[in-house]
């Protein structure tokens, strides 16, 4: 038999009763080896568990899985024993399709729109066994690097296209709004969907919408800014060219957050004076970092939340919406403060009709995390929340 690639691709696991795979000293128990030539993966056994894997050379191939689940979403059934050879689970049908059709997401409206599912994960909720905005930010983030992977254009950079690597640029996020209509609970199955397009000359504007998988409601839109940066001399940049022709075709003209609803006022600035809460001497740890050699955008949102908005806002009321304004990066090495003012209750403006139509928000809060050195800005933040409807019944 030849011998097997460089690489292999776990696609599924099945776990069997002991009794029907019995090897001795924990040797394989069935190997049927089949390389990328002949047009076949590779089925294994060990310890009553089955692997399912596709030869690695080129292109990785994908293969269904066998009575299993894709991130907790039932995608086929197979039968490994009985009338049927193990062969025959590996269909050639399947063998064609790219890895991410089944494991990652897949195109949409003439590959414009990327769409992923996510099952919400017990380790993703908060105390109300609803999903956190940390988990929804950090669900947006990995479909927009999936989208950049799957469409081709990835490089050796973390979500830089190919052109970008060679000019060793990254994006870096300006401003991100999202608008949260519903939290999924645990175990709920979201869809998300998102897409690109030029904002101005040099950005880049990525939308998403997150609905109910179930149901098809939506339930979130988010809408960013992103811009170019040196990776080496960490100074913005203009969009090369070669780089704007590779993300050309792939812009859409279409709004995830309607203008008229968006959050674009300029977050005012807080000071030691104007701060109601302030809390000293956050200091990011090393798994706070992302590939950039920066502190991740989405760790910014625990700091500005847990660190300086009241026990009882966060218990009583929902997050419905955020707007972050990125001024600088944060490293690990930097120790950070955390300042939070209250703006007066939007609710109980006699002008306002708070209800479900216009969504008027309970309470809004203006936020800045800073260097706690010299003061320099890191992100600017508003909040607005929403009593929660267990609290409104009483």
């Amino acid at each position: 038999m030849a011998s097997m690639a460089a690489k292999t691709y776990n696609i599924a696991t099945l776990c069997l009763p002991r009794d029907m795979c019995k090897a001795e000293k924990n040797e394989m128990a069935t190997k049927l080896g089949f390389y990328r030539s002949r047009r076949v993966a590779m089925v294994t056994s060990k310890n009553g568990k089955f692997s399912v894997r596709t030869s690695a050379g080129g292109t990785p191939r994908s293969v269904k899985t066998i009575n299993g689940k894709v991130n907790g979403v039932h995608v086929g059934e197979g039968t490994l024993f009985g009338n049927k050879n193990s062969a025959e689970l590996i269909k050639d049908s399947d063998i064609d399709a790219p890895a991410h059709s089944s494991l990652h997401g897949n195109f949409v409206e003439g590959r414009f729109v990327y769409r992923q599912t996510f099952v919400i994960r017990s380790y993703e909720i908060g105390p109300d066994k609803t999903a956190t905005m940390e988990t929804l930010m950090n669900l947006l983030q990995e479909t927009a690097l999936n989208h950049v992977t799957s469409s081709g254009l990835a490089g050796n950079g973390f979500g830089a296209t190919r052109e970008m690597s060679i000019r060793k640029l990254i994006w870096v996020v300006t401003r991100i709004h999202i608008q949260v209509q519903r939290y999924s609970s645990w175990g709920d199955v979201v869809e998300i969907d998102t897409w690109v397009d030029a904002a101005g000359k040099n950005g880049m504007r990525r939308d998403w919408i997150i609905r109910d998988y179930k149901t098809q409601e939506i339930i979130t839109r988010a809408t960013s800014t992103w811009v170019i940066m040196n990776r080496e001399t960490r100074r913005l940049s203009k969009i090369p060219e070669q780089v704007r022709q590779e993300v050309l075709p792939f812009y859409l003209n279409r709004v995830a957050v309607a203008t008229e609803k968006n959050d674009s006022e300029k977050i005012d600035k807080l000071t030691d004076g104007t701060a109601g809460r302030i809390r000293s001497g956050l200091a990011p740890r090393w798994s706070d970092m992302d590939a950039n050699q920066h502190v991740n955008n989405v760790k910014y949102i625990g700091w500005i939340l847990e660190q300086s908005v009241p026990i009882n806002v966060l218990g009583d009321y929902d997050l419905t919406s955020m707007t972050l304004e990125y001024r600088r990066e944060c490293r690990q090495s930097n120790l950070l403060e955390s300042m939070t003012s209250a703006t007066a209750s939007l609710a109980e403006d006699s002008n306002c009709k708070n209800n479900s139509i216009n969504r008027r928000p309970d309470l809004e809060y203006t936020h800045l995390l800073r260097m706690q050195a010299d003061k320099a800005e890191i992100v600017r933040a508003r909040t607005e929340w929403h009593l929660k409807q267990k609290h409104k019944l009483h």
